[in-house]
């Protein structure tokens, strides 16, 4: 594919700043990530209805959901991944540009895809939240009946199976979904918002 190279970024004549002022808040990514099952959908959308609950601008990215539309043209090779997560980060952006808290639940199994996306953001706007869960209660719970799949080997590379899932280094929020319930959970991450002064 050849790139566009006649191409000009304009700035909007209203700022990020702007946008915040006026929204009365911050904008951030809240980059969930974790295994397949661990509760990141869940989580992410119930912190999404939080914060609306609050009157806060935000938005919720979901992996089935982009795939759908954005992202159908691409598998779930490990390149096609790398791109999946390119894109998402890309959109993210926008999102925090906008105004807007954005909120990503997404598996995003390699570490070095997600510090990719953290550099496209300033100090502060990238917020990993690692949705820690153990593969064994994850299989068990396997709401979608994925990991069975897998295991017969109908899919092929799944994380936490025949493909690796790289657990963040140093996230800003862990948050243990087997000892914690979604209220818990929620209350964790909205308190972290409000330490940080994006709330």
């Amino acid at each position: 594919m050849t790139k566009a190279t006649n191409i000009t970024w304009h700035d909007s004549a209203i700022t990020k700043e702007d946008r915040r002022a006026q929204n009365g808040h911050g904008s951030v990514v809240l980059w969930f990530t974790g295994l397949s099952g661990s509760g990141k959908s869940t989580i992410a959308n119930a912190v999404s209805h939080e914060l609306f609950r609050q009157g806060i601008n935000e938005y919720v990215l979901d992996g089935d959901n982009v795939r759908h539309g954005l992202n159908k043209d691409l598998g779930f090779s490990e390149a096609d991944r790398n791109e999946n997560i390119r894109r998402i980060g890309e959109v993210a952006k926008l999102f925090v540009d906008s105004g807007k808290i954005v909120t990503t639940a997404f598996i995003s199994p390699f570490r070095s895809d997600r510090e990719t996306v953290r550099a496209l953001f300033e100090e502060g706007e990238f917020i990993e939240v690692f949705i820690d869960c153990p593969l064994e209660e994850c299989e068990r719970r396997d709401p979608k009946q994925l990991y069975a799949k897998a295991r017969r080997g109908e899919i092929k590379d799944f994380t936490g199976i025949d493909s690796p899932y790289e657990a963040p280094e140093s996230p800003e929020i862990t948050v243990r979904s087997d000892h914690y319930t979604v209220e818990e959970a929620v209350g964790q991450i909205v308190a972290h918002l409000r330490e940080k002064n994006i709330l």
